[in-house]
């Protein structure tokens, strides 16, 4: 008996850490959430919870009249989750009490809007910021943009949005941070953590990733279109991204509008459900684009009714706009459709969000009407932009040093853009204050005192024909206003100033909505008129440097050829004249590398640096029977990863701690960087890799890793990256993620092309 009782014990203190471990696992929060959200669903009908999946638009809701407008009565009825497209505190305040105060179970309102880059502290544009290939400096610019937002009372932003695209044709290519699926998941981590944080504060908001998936690879540029692609490239170059943001936690993800093998984003079980809840681990909500749901009638689906069933059987949560949800499931529970399973799981998952935001504890959390005067459009806030602005410009070419320009003399300043406070912004800016720019020319004064003089002349239009340029410009920038004049008259006006100036500033390229949604472009040339003017100011033989404002990839050959100085500062946000005028004078030495490859023309695209080779490889020059043109080579005009400096930068050979890589342990690779110049910069070094011999064809480069080097004038700094198994490993034709044993290149410089190069082996 006695030794019965010995074992019992000895069990008992074996099994007392597994017992204490078990314990450890559950999570408290969880469970009190859990609990919370159990009894509140009990309570309520199958149409509210079906309420709680519809995301209406503000409509018709203004200030002082939220309690009469047809969607406060959806509200009190409880048909409605969440709102975007409305802000302030006043209006967002007053629709959140008809739901806390006047609906059967007073659930919160979730509130959202597109916060893309920057609220009223308008940064670069998505694809302009990720030039600056620094994380911190992109995270912080989400910060401040949540901050700014929530102070507003907003609660959910629709960003970032991850897509790789290749094709500078896609308007939207400029809401993204372009080629690279590496690139894209650094950055796309780093703008998840700066909007959510801790999902604690007042100031942390949700963010939707978007667009799940692959919708940068659209046919022909054209934005909605069908995309068709492999698995293996799906996994291997368009998904890291989406997976990247989804390990760093985003609260939410949107649904694309593009089809995907077939079959609708919006209603593909595949993507919503298998990929992103089983494979990924997504815990959060999924929202369809706006009018995701209907749109798949279009698409050949079926009727309302019927792309609504599969939209929720795929794995969708919450219907934007499209009132599928809210109109047809009831019916299609009867008809057995749909199940009450996946009507409660995505309920659970709308109200989840707004557990964690704390909404249910203060719903008002997000009202403090004190905050907007100390926390929005602050100058502290401003000074950030201007700084990551200049951060973000690229130096494509400054001959004879061009560049930096004196503070003296008379400088000719000429060009649409170049005293235009509403295109400073770029596309998506949708609470910038337009009127609160600092354009070119007053970024220039500010910077120049007494100390040079300015001329100025517009010199062009955006575009030569009137209605063409009105569906590029003016569709939501009504403050713009086209010159009347002949194309003749503003180039002579130029011809009179370039005339009397020692350099010409010409401040030229797209406007906001050139792109971004509905944007697409079969031309990427710099518009005609503008070109025309270029050409006449290269004429007069004075020193012309172009400052170009775009938001995709341009085919700038002849620009190239025939001007001493480019300076691509995409749209640069609130501050952009004075971001512009602190790089044009040297203040800050340019370091933004490109994240998208500019062609040499259009005929090239698509073109991207990780691309694979064939069985008859391009031979550096034209050769019959080869992969090339007649008429062009198949270099870009400016490769991924290029951008100059007004120093510069050499490396050195690289030193291997090992040319053999085992299994589970790690190598690393360094090289000497010196600054050679006069001049303090920053340089970003980049690690690229190519796998010899694969199961599959593998890219001839890939980016692996990075590092942003200050270096004085004179200073060198080894720098050092560690290699390991995981770096090598990719999707192979199986959808297995694995690194395969043998020979592999390594590649070290400033950009894709110019690199230093290696060898080493990976052994198992």
């Amino acid at each position: 008996m006695k030794r019965i009782i010995s074992l019992i014990f000895l069990a008992a203190i074996c099994a007392s850490p597994l017992i204490a471990q078990q314990k450890k696992a559950v999570n408290p929060a969880q469970q009190k959430m859990d609990s919370f959200i159990t009894a509140l669903m009990a309570k309520m009908t199958v149409d509210e919870k079906i309420g709680q999946l519809n995301l209406p638009s503000s409509g018709d809701i203004t200030t002082g009249q939220a309690s009469s407008s047809d969607i406060s009565k959806k509200i009190k009825a409880g048909q409605v989750g969440g709102l975007f497209n409305i802000k302030g505190v006043d209006k967002i305040k007053a629709v959140q009490q008809i739901a806390v105060e006047n609906s059967r179970l007073k659930i919160p309102l979730l509130f959202g809007m597109d916060v893309i880059h920057g609220y009223h502290t308008v940064f670069p544009i998505p694809l302009g910021i990720s030039a600056t290939w620094d994380m911190d400096a992109i995270k912080k610019s989400a910060r401040i943009a949540a901050t700014e937002a929530s102070a507003s009372g907003i609660n959910w932003t629709f960003s970032p949005m991850v897509d790789i695209s290749r094709d500078p044709r896609w308007g939207r290519i400029s809401e993204g941070s372009g080629e690279d699926p590496y690139l894209g998941s650094q950055i796309a981590k780093a703008m998840v953590t700066g909007y959510q944080g801790k999902l604690q504060a007042n100031n942390e908001i949700l963010a939707c990733v978007k667009h799940y998936a692959l919708y940068g690879a659209g046919e022909a540029g054209r934005d909605y279109n069908t995309v068709d692609m492999s698995r293996v490239r799906m996994y291997n170059e368009y998904l890291p991204p989406y997976k990247a943001a989804v390990d760093a936690g985003s609260a939410s993800i949107m649904a694309s509008f593009n089809e995907v093998e077939g079959i609708p984003a919006t209603g593909s079980k595949w993507l919503m459900t298998d990929v992103l809840r089983k494979e990924w681990g997504f815990k959060g909500f999924v929202v369809t684009d706006y009018t995701g749901i209907p749109e798949m009638i279009e698409h050949g689906m079926g009727d309302l009714q019927t792309v609504s069933a599969l939209a929720l059987n795929a794995g969708i949560d919450m219907d934007m706009v499209g009132d599928g949800f809210l109109n047809t499931l009831k019916k299609s529970l009867a008809e057995k459709k749909v199940s009450m399973d996946q009507i409660n799981r995505a309920c659970r998952l709308i109200l989840e969000a707004k557990y964690k935001l704390g909404l249910f504890t203060d719903p008002y959390k997000f009202c403090d009407p004190t905050r907007a005067e100390k926390e929005v459009f602050t100058p502290e806030n401003r000074q950030v932009a201007r700084e990551i602005a200049a951060e973000s410009f690229v130096l494509l070419k400054n001959s004879n040093n061009t560049l930096p320009l004196k503070k003296s003399g008379t400088i000719g300043l000429i060009g649409p853009l170049s005293d235009n406070t509403a295109n400073m912004y770029g596309t998506w800016s949708v609470a910038a204050l337009l009127d609160k720019s600092v354009t070119v020319l007053q970024g220039l004064k500010n910077a120049l005192g007494n100390d040079a003089k300015i001329l100025t002349a517009r010199g062009s239009n955006f575009l030569a024909d009137s209605v063409m340029e009105h569906r590029y410009v003016n569709v939501h920038n009504p403050t713009y206003k086209r010159d009347s004049r002949t194309e003749a008259a503003l180039i002579k006006e130029a011809l009179d100033v370039a005339k009397k100036s020692d350099v010409i500033v010409a401040v030229m390229g797209e406007g906001s909505e050139f792109s971004g949604e509905s944007s697409s472009v079969t031309s990427i040339d710099l518009p005609e008129t503008q070109k025309n003017l270029l050409k006449e100011l290269a004429k007069t033989g004075k020193p012309v440097v172009l400052v170009l404002f775009t938001g995709r990839p341009l085919a700038l050959k002849w620009e190239n050829e025939n001007l001493p100085a480019i300076l691509n500062v995409w749209f640069p946000g609130s501050e952009a004249g004075n971001s512009i005028a602190d790089v044009l004078f040297g203040n800050v030495n340019p370091s933004g590398k490109l994240t998208a490859t500019f062609p040499q023309n259009v005929g090239q695209v698509p073109l991207y640096y990780s691309h694979k080779n064939t069985g008859r490889p391009e031979a550096g020059k034209f050769t019959k029977f080869r992969s090339n043109y007649l008429d062009v080579t198949n270099d870009p005009l400016y490769p991924f990863g290029f951008g100059l400096s007004y120093t510069n930068f050499s490396f050195s050979d690289i030193k291997l701690s090992s040319n053999t890589l085992t299994a589970g342990k790690s190598i690393t690779a360094t090289v000497k960087l010196t600054n050679n110049g006069k001049y303090d910069g920053k340089e970003v070094v980049q690690l690229y890799t190519r796998d010899l011999v694969g199961s599959i064809t593998r890219p001839v480069k890939e980016l692996k890793g990075f590092q942003k080097i200050s270096l004085k004038a004179g200073e060198s700094k080894d720098v050092t990256f560690t290699i390991t198994e995981e770096d090598l490993k990719f999707y192979n034709s199986n959808l297995k993620f694995v690194a395969e044993p043998g020979d592999f290149k390594l590649f070290i410089g400033g950009n894709s092309r110019d690199v230093k190069e290696t060898s080493f082996k990976l052994v198992k």
